[in-house]
């Protein structure tokens, strides 16, 4: 994918049926290229995701319920409940 010198990338769920050790080298490839070349990951590998992306940007059900750096979405309420099983009480208490 990189032979032909993109300006965007989109990977979909790149380390699917990878050891570790493969997903930790493809952080450190993906961190390696350019700053001009776009990178969209669509993954569940939260290790992956937040050690090479800038911005991230959560969906539930179909609808954006986050977008922040790393820190602010492992501390949105929103990203908590839907994927963390964190229940939020309605009173905001």
């Amino acid at each position: 994918a990189l032979a032909s010198d993109p300006r965007v990338l989109l990977m979909d769920e790149p380390t699917a049926g990878q050891t570790m050790e493969e997903s930790q080298a493809l952080a450190r490839h993906l961190r390696a290229l350019p700053r001009d070349v776009t990178v969209v990951v669509i993954a569940h590998d939260m290790d992956l995701v937040f050690s090479v992306a800038d911005r991230i940007v959560v969906m539930h059900e179909g609808r954006i319920v986050a977008s922040g750096t790393g820190e602010e979405i492992q501390n949105d309420a929103a990203v908590q409940e839907s994927y963390m099983g964190v229940a939020l009480a309605k009173d905001g208490g």
